[in-house]
């Protein structure tokens, strides 16, 4: 057990038992919906950004490995940068056409959103 583990026991104080586990709860058994059943957003976004536009895509269920590929297609395809985390990619620049076209070729359930 590592020396700070204990930061992270939230509401465990102590037990009595000596059969007593302690289960930090951090399984990691997110499964990948297949692409027909995603329900993706691709949205364009420029709040704390300094003015810059971004294309964003929500909604995807799954992996983080699996968002990353995702988001490296997106990020080849439009020819620009962008990150994949945290259940969302983001694309630098308005693309949400191509995008959009990108994600219902692939076989993904993408519909545009906000304005």
């Amino acid at each position: 057990m590592k020396s700070n583990d204990w930061k992270k026991r939230d509401g465990v104080v102590y037990s009595t038992s000596e059969d007593f586990e302690f289960n930090q709860g951090t399984e990691d058994s997110s499964e990948t919906l297949p692409p027909a059943q995603q329900n993706l957003k691709v949205l364009l976004d420029k709040k704390s950004r300094a003015g810059k536009q971004v294309t964003l895509v929500e909604g995807f269920i799954g992996s983080e490995d699996d968002l990353k590929e995702l988001g490296k297609m997106l990020k080849t395809k439009c020819g620009v940068g962008g990150s994949a985390k945290d259940g969302e990619i983001l694309i630098q620049g308005d693309h949400r056409d191509k995008i959009l076209q990108v994600l219902i070729q692939a076989g993904y359930k993408a519909k545009k959103s906000g304005g």
